[in-house]
């Protein structure tokens, strides 16, 4: 027994001494760990300041129910529980009963109240017992963040998130996406926690043993006011035309400021969501919006001019057997390049380009690069790909014997919706083609991190000369009469645009469809904002012409921006008088003044002057709304006495 006791000595001796350290460290490593304190990840904001994303702090609230004194705990207990039946509803003498019982069972982990805000949290961190913190009051506290998106599903897949699946893969769309790791993520903290058994882990104090630092917030270009017009016009032609999915992106011309940027598709049972970020990612033949770029090239190579004229030959050509045709049965005879443009002929567009590049195809090649269409933007949000233009001195380029052709009315080539419309904006913007730009600054509090100023891909696309002729072009396909955006036409504000009808997946008929398009600018003459429109697969039976399908949307944006928002912010001097509007408030101004108390007539007023007149008279009014807002007709005759809190509908176009 002696010699056994020695034995028994000597190890535990060797124990300590020799392998304690390893022990010791294996104890800590299996019952001490530092948990990860997620930083608070910066805001979102809009232009204005706007909320768009934000992460917002939850507390679950635990109690160790062994860790205060015996004095201690007598003394709380009461009180404690009086201040959990006021918060949580159920009787005092429950919580009493279920702390007393987790004391005698020695429970070190009893949760209290899970997902609660911080205002809660600071509640109950004041309550008996718990307000003496982790040793002395057993207060346990686990914080978790939840990302917040206040204004719902609009451009939730352009405001973006960061998101890991159970493998650790990470996702990340967006502008959450492109600048969370830069700016949004900040630092995350750690704190201690000791294994109390049954899979559970306590903090070891009150206090974080490194402090997480939140991340910066930024403010992004995103108008909140021109983001839910756009959201909703998009959606409403999606639903109208049952179309598969659909993106509206409205650009500021100066600044290439994205002001709305919307995206949505259609899941299984018809619900239109931001799904994907067309806009950025989707890249596509272009159809008749190509063909801007196609003539910008022959007017600057001046091998083609305006007032030329083409024979469309009936409405078909023949390339190595390939047709081209005009969507007119028959074609339009022989017509200028203007007016081909204008009508948006296949052959009229496809003859002048043929006719001046057939035997120097690099050229026209050459001049599409030097108005920087093959380089991609260089978006800080992930998913941009490259512009395709089939190039014959490249092997595997795309090139063949009717890619010239085939190219000038826009198949073959491939841009994304964003690409397109960087293009517009610079001929809107006088030849200036502006990076688009989706963020205005960086801030911590009120500090400027990181300002985002304006950057010019290209200073000129191509000369003055061909830039006001090419602006000409987009002004008459709305204001002339046999041009395709006609019916887009008002009197009221100015347009200038394209129409686009793409065929898509053309080599199997069965499963032939559309991209419908329109990209342009307003005002036509001092353009403000450049927009486009891009709808794939709408119903076949009820519409597919971009003029149809796309160019509603466009007109819809255009006038509600023009009737909701401010254009303007300064005013340069009161004296200036603009005889329509002159006109249209002395016509306001008379009739408010004569009816009073029977029905005036409406007819011809704009919507919003027609409803600050009736609500005047103390009537109720409803809109049937659809274009331009100008009432077309009143429920209620001119001339009939009106009853007080009467209801009148107007219908407008």
């Amino acid at each position: 027994m002696f010699v056994f006791g020695l034995a028994v000595m000597f190890k535990l001796l060797s124990i300590q001494f020799l392998q304690g350290d390893q022990y010791r460290a294996l104890v800590d490593k299996r019952d001490i760990k530092n948990v990860t304190i997620p930083a608070n990840r910066g805001n979102v904001y809009a232009d204005d300041g706007s909320l768009l994303a934000t992460s917002i702090p939850k507390y679950n609230i635990a109690i160790d129910a062994v860790t205060s004194g015996n004095k201690t705990f007598e003394e709380f207990i009461k009180p404690l529980c009086d201040s959990l039946s006021g918060y949580l509803g159920k009787p005092s003498s429950y919580y009493e009963r279920e702390l007393r019982k987790a004391r005698k069972n020695r429970n070190q982990y009893y949760l209290l109240v899970k997902n609660i805000t911080y205002t809660d949290y600071v509640r109950f961190r004041n309550f008996p017992l718990l307000k003496l913190g982790a040793i002395s009051g057993g207060l346990i506290v686990e914080q978790t963040t939840k990302r917040e998106f206040p204004m719902g599903e609009i451009a939730r897949r352009t405001i973006g998130y960061e998101r890991f699946d159970d493998q650790g893969n990470v996702t990340r769309p967006g502008i959450d996406g492109a600048f969370g790791v830069k700016y949004l993520r900040g630092t995350d903290g750690l704190r201690k926690k000791q294994k109390i058994g049954n899979g559970k882990w306590k903090p070891m104090t009150d206090f974080n043993h490194v402090e997480p630092k939140d991340g910066y917030d930024v403010y992004t270009t995103i108008d909140v006011n021109i983001q839910d017009i756009a959201h909703h016009a998009l959606k409403e032609q999606l639903d109208k035309y049952k179309a598969d999915h659909g993106c509206v992106v409205v650009m500021e011309t100066k600044t290439g400021e994205i002001k709305a940027i919307s995206n949505l598709g259609r899941n299984k049972k018809g619900v239109y969501y931001e799904r994907l970020n067309y806009a950025v990612g989707e890249s596509h033949e272009s159809g008749s919006t190509f063909k801007l770029m196609a003539l910008a090239a022959a007017l600057e190579d001046k091998v083609v001019d305006t007032s030329d004229v083409v024979d469309t030959e009936k409405g078909v050509l023949t390339f190595y057997g390939k047709k081209v045709r005009d969507s007119k049965y028959g074609g339009y005879g022989k017509i200028s390049v203007s007016e081909a443009f204008e009508v948006s002929s296949n052959t009229g567009i496809v003859k002048a380009i043929h006719q001046a590049y057939k035997k120097k195809p690099s050229e026209f090649v050459d001049r599409l690069y030097d108005m920087s269409l093959n380089r991609k933007l260089g978006l800080s949000i992930i998913g941009e790909p490259e512009p395709i233009i089939p190039d014959p001195r490249i092997k595997n380029g795309r090139w063949s014997g009717i890619a010239l052709q085939w190219m000038a009315y826009g198949y073959g080539v491939s841009f994304t919706p964003l690409q397109t419309l960087t293009f517009y904006n610079a001929v809107a913007n006088n030849g200036e083609m502006v990076k688009p730009k989706f963020l205005k600054e960086v801030k911590e509090f009120d500090n400027v991190i990181v300002p985002y100023k304006k950057e010019v891909i290209n200073r000129s696309i191509c000369s003055k000369e061909t830039i006001t002729k090419l602006q000409q072009l987009l002004k008459n396909v709305v204001e002339k009469k046999h041009g395709t955006g006609h019916r887009l036409y008002s009197k009221n504000f100015s347009m200038a645009g394209k129409t686009g009808t793409c065929q898509k997946d053309y080599k199997n008929k069965e499963k032939l469809n559309y991209i419908s398009s329109f990209a342009g600018y307003f005002p036509a003459d001092n353009p403000k904002y450049s927009c486009i429109v891009v709808i794939h697969e709408p119903d076949r039976e009820v519409g597919y012409y971009g003029a149809d399908v796309s160019g509603p949307v466009f007109k819809k944006i255009a006038q509600k921006i023009f009737i909701d928002t401010p254009l303007i912010n300064e005013i340069n001097s009161l004296d200036v008088k603009i005889a329509a509007v002159e006109k249209e408030y002395e016509t306001f101004y008379d009739t408010a003044g004569t009816y009073r108390t029977i029905m005036p007539n409406v007819v011809g007023l704009p919507v919003m002057d027609a409803l600050a007149l009736l609500e005047n008279m103390e009537v109720d009014v409803k809109v049937e709304l659809d274009g331009s807002g100008i009432v077309e007709a009143q429920s209620v005759s001119k001339n009939v006495k009106l009853k007080k809190n009467q209801t009148i509908v107007l219908k407008a176009s």
